[in-house]
């Protein structure tokens, strides 16, 4: 941290001197004079057009900057609205420019100018960065799985893992709030269409949850704004299978809003394992097992979304809404064991087949209430929301030794998950002085768990693995954070108190556990403008990561008898210190935001393979020891063209583990997207990189892949088509290699093979920029 205080004294004489002015205004819907929000406000040099500055109207469609005195074009811009352009406009001191107001793209503006700059695709707040996702192709009739793996800093690994600058630890929230939509790889279920933009949050502030090591995801979904009946329809079809059709509606008048989406598809994923694992005894080699595992997995997948908003007043507003989700998934799998002597002889043979389906339902109710006040900024925020779901487990195995000796025995499990979650949520906002506003808040979460396990050996019940387990967690929180500035310099500091129960129980009273913690959890954050287009940011956060109840639950499947995974009841949460100190450049066709971090992690969680008395592996999860972890991160972007827009981004960071493991590495990632317009026609391109690295006992190589799509728009843009084609080179593979105490195992795991999808979207009273309203 030392270091970081020093680099951030050396910059201060840097500083360029200059009493910046305040630009305030409003943008509007010339029609109806309603606010528009998140319109881009860009101001350009009058000389040279370089961008100096940008920013966004808030939800009354107000905006204010801080900028030099001098001469500016301002260029005000929206979706599929005209743009506004003041030309030469002279600010010498504070100015209201009042209110500006857009036409649609028929209606003549205030200055005839046809090129107008677009909305940035990373912006900066004081602790977090925001990536405009809303004109990235490749995510055309994908999922948020697939926004998200098109995010700097963020990726998605083919069984929808999700990590953040290499580390999976991450909290991933729906416009702010948990969702039953981030449960069971929900992920999957959300249109890539209907994200607006997503929040990238590496040192979330105390209004956040603490929960997450490498910091937050906030997926920011649309919502329709304008008035009357609007509607939009989308269609895909794949090879291999993958198709859907969604149907989205919305009826908004004066007082009230009604919003709803159903969406049904069917995927098939093909995937294939191969395992080599060699056994030692006292060093020298006894024998191998040479795995090799197939599976066609299919999903069903319907949504159903409703609710409405309620205009109680101008400053009060209460939204409910339903969310319902079933899905089914049915996976064939076949397995072939070869066993091997020392001479690589064969010994026994194995085959096996399984037959599993496991349908999932899960429910969401929300009740939000938002109120704005007179005082500019001042605003209260309340929010109850009821999940509850179940998911039935079920898998078929049969078995047959051929050689020796021919037998067969059967298999077969059940196991029920069910959850029950009510979540409620309130939110103060006050503003003390022009730049100062103080917030405070508190949040409360309780859940319960069951899972029922069941297991047969050849129609027998087998009492030793079957078991009925709880879970329950209660965590509770309250945070105030004051926020100010004095010219250049802004800062955040807050302060979080989480209380959190955790407890775990079962029939046979064998992994009863009870957990009680009482944690604070300090922000900072510093921000100070050098000059309109390159600031310096440091922040610091305590972050903890509780265990998931993947990790928890001690039933793990028995398909692969031979590699078994299993849960840990008795897992403690691992406790973060996290520091970053970061920058960012602007210039007219190019940005740079690179940053350097540091992390330190007790109680790291980890995974154990060992070799059991039956000559099985068992995969368990740990708390191995301490972590630091030392990164440098950057993110680009470059237009060379008006039609071609480049980004690309490049992490690179080194790790110390101590305790169960002593390990030393380091390893890096990159990605580089590019996409060009030539009129109503749109190629993009992304290449992917995962570097290699080694951790505890898992030593895994790199990875690089890529994927592509073309998209037109037609009919006066109401429609869209979009071809895509993902990993295109069928290289995205997952190459391991394991060692343990007396065996090593080199592993090679494809989960999906190369896919393409075509997608259409029409919409019905919608023009281009009217939104989507999704779940919550």
């Amino acid at each position: 941290m030392k270091q970081l205080i020093y680099a951030f004294a050396l910059l201060l004489p840097a500083l360029i001197f200059g009493q910046d002015v305040t630009v305030k205004g409003a943008v509007l819907e010339k029609t109806n004079q309603n606010p528009i929000e998140l319109a881009s406000i860009a101001f350009l040099d009058s000389e040279t057009n370089a961008v100096i500055q940008e920013t966004t109207s808030d939800t009354k469609g107000h905006f204010e900057v801080k900028i030099k005195p001098g001469k500016y074009h301002l260029h005000i811009n929206f979706f599929d609205f005209e743009p506004a352009i003041l030309n030469q406009v002279q600010i010498s001191e504070d100015k209201n420019i009042g209110k500006v107001f857009l036409t649609a793209k028929e209606t003549k503006v205030l200055d005839e100018v046809k090129v107008v700059s677009e909305k940035s695709s990373i912006e900066t707040r004081l602790d977090k960065k925001i990536f405009n996702v809303g004109k990235d192709l490749i995510s055309k009739g994908g999922s948020a799985n697939d926004i998200l793996n098109n995010v700097p800093s963020v990726s998605v690994n083919a069984t929808g893992t999700v990590s953040l600058r290499g580390n999976s630890s991450v909290r991933i929230l729906i416009n702010g709030k948990p969702s039953v939509m981030t449960q069971n790889n929900g992920l999957e279920q959300i249109p890539a269409e209907s994200i607006e933009r997503v929040e990238v949050i590496t040192n979330p502030s105390a209004q956040y949850d603490a929960q997450g090591a490498s910091g937050i995801i906030n997926i920011i979904l649309k919502k329709n704004k304008a008035n009357g009946f609007g509607s939009s329809v989308t269609g895909t079809a794949g090879v291999p299978n993958n198709n859907s059709l969604g149907v989205n509606m919305n009826y908004k008048k004066e007082k009230f809003n009604l919003f709803s989406d159903i969406r049904y598809g069917r995927l098939t994923l093909f995937g294939d394992d191969k395992l080599f694992r060699t056994n030692y005894e006292n060093t020298a080699v006894s024998g191998y097992i040479d795995q090799k595992t197939d599976r066609i997995r299919n999903l069903n997948r319907f949504n159903l979304y409703f609710g409405s908003d309620y205009y109680i007043n101008q400053n009060n507003t209460l939204t409910a809404s339903y969310y319902y989700r079933h899905n089914t998934a049915k996976s064939n799998v076949d397995y072939l064991f070869s066993y091997l002597d020392a001479n690589k002889n064969q010994t026994q043979r194995i085959t096996a087949k399984e037959s599993y389906r496991e349908p999932q339902i899960s429910n969401q109710i929300e009740l939000n209430y938002v109120k704005n006040f007179a005082k500019k900024g001042k605003k209260l925020t309340a929010n109850i929301q009821y999940d509850f779901w179940n998911d039935d487990e079920n898998e078929f195995i049969t078995e047959r030794t051929e050689t020796p000796s021919p037998t067969v025995k059967t298999i077969k499990s059940r196991d029920v998950e069910s959850s029950k979650d009510v979540v409620f949520q309130t939110d103060m906002s006050f503003p003390l002085t022009e730049k100062s506003k103080f917030d405070i808040g508190l949040k409360g979460e309780i859940r319960r768990i069951n899972s029922d396990y069941i297991v047969w050996d050849n129609a027998v019940q087998i009492d030793s693995l079957t078991n009925l387990l709880h879970y329950d967690e209660r965590i509770f929180g309250i945070y105030s954070q004051y926020s100010n500035g004095y010219k250049k310099f802004q800062y955040q500091l807050g302060l979080r108190a989480e209380h959190f129960n955790t407890g775990s129980s079962d029939l046979k009273d064998e992994f009863k556990t009870d957990k009680n913690y009482t944690k604070l959890f300090p922000t900072v954050h510093l921000t100070y403008e050098i000059k309109n287009n390159f600031n310096v940011q440091l922040s610091y956060s305590r972050r903890i990561d509780r265990p998931s109840f993947y990790q928890l639950n001690p039933f793990g499947g028995i398909a692969d008898r031979r590699n078994i995974r299993i849960g840990n009841p008795d897992l403690n949460p691992m406790y973060i210190d996290s520091y970053e100190m970061g920058t960012l450049y602007k210039w007219e066709k190019f940005s740079l935001n690179p940053s350097v971090y540091h992390q330190h992690t007790i109680n790291l969680f980890d995974i154990t393979v060992t070799r059991n008395s039956n000559d099985y592996l068992v995969e368990k999860s740990i708390n191995s020891g301490t972590e630091n972890r030392y990164g440098f991160e950057m993110n680009a972007t470059y237009t060379p063209y008006k039609w071609w827009f480049l980004s690309s981004d490049f992490n690179f960071y080194k790790f110390d583990q101590k305790g169960l493991f002593t390990v030393s590495d380091k390893t890096w990632s990159s990605r580089l997207n590019s996409r060009i317009k030539l009129k109503s026609w749109t190629v993009q391109n992304n290449f992917n990189i995962i570097g290699a690295k080694k951790t505890g006992q898992i030593e895994s190589q790199e990875q690089l892949w890529a994927d592509m799509a073309v998209g037109k728009e037609f009919w006066k843009e109401k429609a869209s088509l979009t071809f895509k084609i993902d990993n295109i080179f069928d290289s995205r593979i997952s190459r391991d290699y394991i060692s343990g105490k007396n065996y090593t195992i080199d592993g090679e795991r494809r989960f999906t093979g190369t896919r393409a999808s075509l997608t259409f979207t029409y919409k019905f009273n919608r023009k281009k920029g009217d939104r989507d309203r999704l779940p919550e």
